[in-house]
C-alpha cells in the first residue's frame, strides 16, 4: 500500500489567522517533486507560493480556489 501524507497550510507569520486559496498550480493525479509550487494563497499582506516538501503524486485537493484556509488545516493529500 502506498503511503499518503497530508499537506497542511503553513503559518506564514505569527499573526496569521487564515489565508485565501488563490490558485492551484498542480492538478489531482499529477506528479509533484519537492520544490514544485503546489498552490498560491493570499494573506492580508501578500500572495505566497506554497511548495511541495517531498516527491509524490497529488492524490486529492481539499479546498477550492477562493476558500479560506487556517494554518494547520489539510490542504491536499500527497501519495508517496
Amino acid at each position: 500500500m502506498k503511503e499518503t501524507k497530508n499537506i497542511t497550510m503553513p503559518k506564514l507569520s505569527p499573526s496569521m489567522e487564515e489565508a485565501v486559496l488563490v490558485a492551484w498550480a498542480k492538478e489531482p493525479q499529477e506528479q509533484v517533486q519537492a520544490g514544485d509550487v503546489l498552490f498560491e494563497v493570499e494573506t492580508d499582506k501578500v500572495v505566497c507560493e506554497i511548495e511541495a516538501t517531498e516527491d509524490g503524486v497529488l492524490e486529492r485537493l481539499c479546498f477550492e480556489e477562493g476558500d479560506p484556509i487556517k494554518p494547520g488545516q489539510t490542504v491536499a493529500v500527497l501519495r508517496a
